[in-house]
């Protein structure tokens, strides 16, 4: 039995090797925000968020913005030498915020890829507090 050939799409061509970027993509009910930096996460080579491809607030976190935002993200990226990347998906979390990333990182993730990038590790780095604030409300809590 023969072995079987990669597909097409996703190796590099004889002689080229991937250079490996990291997509941050931090994404809320209110916008999404596509940041592409090199391995070291120290420089930024793309960055475009939800906000910059619409004219609405309240179209900034749907995931036809974060489709566009990610398209200018992944050109940017391309041109700076980038073939492959790591996903870092973040929710606003902390104290008070959800935990569930917004509308937009699904889509985000699917252009990304769609663009021609070679999509290594997606990652959930979504703050959580090991120990929370006390919560509003008081001793009995909020009374109706």
């Amino acid at each position: 039995m023969r072995p079987l050939r990669p597909q097409r799409g996703f190796m590099p061509t004889r002689g080229e090797k991937y250079r490996w970027g990291v997509a941050h993509i931090y994404s809320s009910y209110n916008n999404t925000i596509i940041h592409i930096t090199d391995i070291t996460g120290s420089e930024t080579l793309a960055k475009a968020s939800g906000g910059m491809v619409v004219k609405a607030d309240r179209l900034e976190s749907s995931p036809n913005a974060a489709m566009s935002a990610a398209k200018i993200a992944a050109d940017g990226a391309k041109e700076k030498g980038i073939n492959a990347l790591h996903i870092k998906i973040r929710a606003p979390g902390g104290h008070n915020g959800p935990n569930s990333p917004g509308p937009g990182a699904q889509a985000a993730v699917r252009t990304l890829s769609r663009a021609g990038l070679r999509i290594g590790i997606i990652e959930d780095v979504t703050a959580t507090p090991s120990d929370t604030c006390r919560k509003k409300g008081g001793k009995r809590g909020r009374r109706v």
